[in-house]
């Protein structure tokens, strides 16, 4: 029992941090915030459309997930395994390489306009509300096509045997048994999504294409990086945050609600799946949802293949800006999320999501501005926020095998008198080692690719590898863009192998 105090202190320390990061940063929004009468027309316009892209993409993601999700819950089929996994691509594709990915299927001089223009039909505009849709759809539609297939798989087998015996069709079963499965998912898996566009910004930065497509966090970037309106960005960023906090407490609450009833763990044949309507109408939506999601990935391949022979000392210099702090914000992220592997810690975490990463940068710009110049701070800014955003989803990775593991050796550890380091190193991180891999691997590629907090403070001396793409971007450099982009993704993807991998080695779980 003499260990305990040990053991408490971690976590209280890693607690404390955590609730100062939120709480000072928001303060020090608050105190320099003016009246909110200085709400301007241009603020209610990028309030509307900030409402209005996260409602239309949320809707279109679940719409179009419900019969993607059938398909897959329906068939089975030679890289079904592998299509499925892919669903998971949106946590790991960093939003530069996918808008660069869009762009070379939708934009202007993309592939699908290269068909069209021979055939005299209107090109297609990617910029505006409706390329920020499509951008938000691309990376949300796997997310609630996951949601909703773990919904169908959860329904008990038994359930379509009963309804076969008792000669139920397919419009009959869909309205008795699959209906109210998606009345329990859908409404939860749109209000994830909505929470997720809601703080849009390197989507809306690339493709919003003028001032009527301005989301809010691209208002609070406007006002800092352009005007240094520090009040107005204060105002925007606590409207930001109220709306994010209200959407996750909604979000919350209607993902607590029961998927389905208990069955026997069967695998019995679906009865409504044999008829040729069926087949064709699955076979429709998995084709055209595999050409969505893996035709920007091909093209940014393909295109990057030529450009990342071109790129310069300063690409070069920026990828290694990158790493450094994917490498960083993962340590500081599991220094945190480690300790915080409990119930009351994992709800701790749940600020990362709630708070917005622009007005966290705000918050610390304004704290480190009377000390120190910020720009000059820029990757260590970055690096603390990208660890503080990844802390939800790590703790969520380790927190059920590290209560798993704290009953079964807690007896075991009082016995023996462990202290919190020897407990730390020789039962707790061991055990954890495969969980830990993965959130290792996930936090490091959500760093890589991030295009947010960076885009305040850098310069082009401490620019990162997104942030350089998009400048590349912006002198219409698209070759070395393209380059950029297949390096920015070949790091992500080697830096989740490397860690995720490396979790599994040796593991003793």
């Amino acid at each position: 029992m003499a260990s305990r105090p040990l053991s408490v202190a971690p976590a209280l320390i890693a607690g404390l941090t955590v609730a100062g990061l939120v709480i000072g940063p928001v303060t020090a929004v608050i105190l320099r915030a003016e009246a909110f009468s200085g709400f301007r027309p241009a603020d209610w316009q990028a309030l509307r459309f900030t409402l209005l892209q996260a409602t239309l993409s949320a809707a279109l993601s679940v719409l179009f997930a419900i019969p993607l999700a059938r398909a897959l819950a329906r068939r089975t089929f030679l890289g079904r395994g592998l299509l499925v996994a892919l669903l998971g691509a949106p946590f790991i594709l960093p939003v530069i390489v996918a808008v660069l990915g869009l762009l070379a299927v939708f934009g202007q001089s993309g592939l699908l306009n290269r068909i069209l223009s021979p055939l005299g039909l209107p090109e297609l505009q990617i910029y505006g509300l409706h390329g920020v849709v499509l951008a938000h759809v691309f990376f949300n539609l796997p997310l609630a096509t996951r949601l909703i297939l773990q919904g169908w798989l959860a329904i008990p087998a038994e359930q379509f045997r009963l309804a076969a015996t008792l000669g139920m069709g397919r419009g009959a079963m869909w309205r008795a048994i699959e209906i109210p499965m998606l009345l329990r998912i859908a409404p939860g898996a749109f209000a994830v999504i909505f929470v997720i566009c809601l703080s849009s910004f390197a989507v809306a930065l690339t493709l919003g294409g003028g001032p009527r497509a301005t989301t809010l966090e691209l208002a609070i970037y406007q006002s800092m990086r352009f005007d240094f309106d520090l009040a107005r960005a204060a105002v925007l960023g606590l409207v930001q945050l109220a709306l994010a906090l209200t959407a996750g407490l909604i979000a919350l609450r209607v993902t607590t609600l029961p998927v389905a009833s208990k069955g026997l763990d069967r695998r019995v044949p679906r009865w409504d799946r044999t008829d040729r309507l069926s087949i064709c109408t699955d076979a429709v939506w998995i084709t055209l949802a595999a050409l969505f999601l893996l035709t920007p990935l091909a093209m940014v391949t393909w295109n990057g293949l030529a450009g990342i022979t071109t790129l310069g000392a300063s690409v070069w210099q920026a990828a290694g800006h990158s790493v450094m702090v994917a490498l960083g914000s993962t340590v500081l992220c599991l220094l945190w999320a480690l300790p915080l592997a409990t119930r009351w810690g994992e709800w701790l975490g749940l600020a990362g999501i709630a708070l917005s990463p622009l007005v966290l940068g705000i918050g610390l710009f304004l704290i480190v501005r009377p000390f120190a110049n910020p720009f000059d701070l820029a990757l260590y800014v970055t690096a603390t926020v990208n660890a503080f955003v990844s802390l939800p989803f790590a703790l969520r990775i380790l927190r059920p095998e590290a209560e798993t593991i704290r009953a079964d050796y807690s007896r075991l550890r009082q016995a023996l008198g462990l202290s919190g380091w020897a407990w730390l190193r020789w039962v707790l991180v061991p055990r954890l080692q495969r969980p830990l891999g993965f959130a290792s691997g996930l936090t490091a590629a959500l760093s890589m690719g991030d295009l947010g907090v960076i885009a305040l403070f850098a310069n082009p001396d401490h620019a990162t590898l997104p942030l350089k793409v998009y400048q590349l971007m912006g002198a219409y450099r698209m070759e070395q863009a393209a380059g950029g982009a297949l390096l920015l993704l070949l790091l992500s993807l080697g830096l989740f192998w490397m860690f995720d991998q490396g979790g599994r080695v040796g593991s003793a779980s």
